[in-house]
């Protein structure tokens, strides 16, 4: 069974469409992306959570967005060129999309509703904030930005949210 968030309609950067409902009975990590920022370094540590994890029942997606200074300003082409040359990003990554503000996807709409650890919920700080989504649909944890994916406190929630 789904839930609101998984059936949520997006297209994939190659322009075909999806949803989160596609890895239904896995965890999900869904991180804004971007290519020209401080923490574009992040796609490393997202690329070997994805492949590490792959197996255990963990897929991580990446939401481009160009919502922050601009940061995220190719064509779907630059962006996957530049994902797979410079990071090896193998994961999946959806179209370009604002994850805030009036035109925000509907798919960060629902995620934004779920608070950090310090229990804030609302916008998307920056690029390379993490929502970690159960197998069942629900989003049970909230990562901000600065926080690395391989955090132990995000390792450590990925672990528990798995499928048994």
């Amino acid at each position: 069974m789904t839930t609101a968030l998984q059936n949520i309609g997006i297209s994939t950067l190659g322009g075909n469409p999806t949803s989160l409902g596609e890895y239904d009975g896995r965890a999900v990590l869904a991180v804004n992306v971007a290519s020209k920022c401080g923490l574009t370094p992040q796609y490393a540590a997202l690329e070997k959570l994805a492949t590490e994890y792959a197996d255990r029942g963990l897929t991580v997606v990446g939401f481009p967005c160009n919502q922050f200074m601009g940061q995220e300003p190719g064509t779907p082409e630059e962006i996957q060129t530049f994902c797979s040359t410079t990071y090896g990003v193998t994961f999946p990554l959806t179209e370009k999309i604002d994850v805030n503000g009036e035109n925000r996807h509907a798919i960060y709409t629902e995620l934004t509703k779920t608070a950090d650890d310090s229990g804030e919920a609302g916008d998307v700080q920056w690029n390379f904030e993490k929502f970690l989504v159960a197998p069942d649909g629900t989003v049970v944890r909230r990562f901000r930005p600065k926080t690395e994916p391989d955090a132990p406190e995000v390792i450590a929630a990925i672990e528990e949210a798995l499928p048994r």
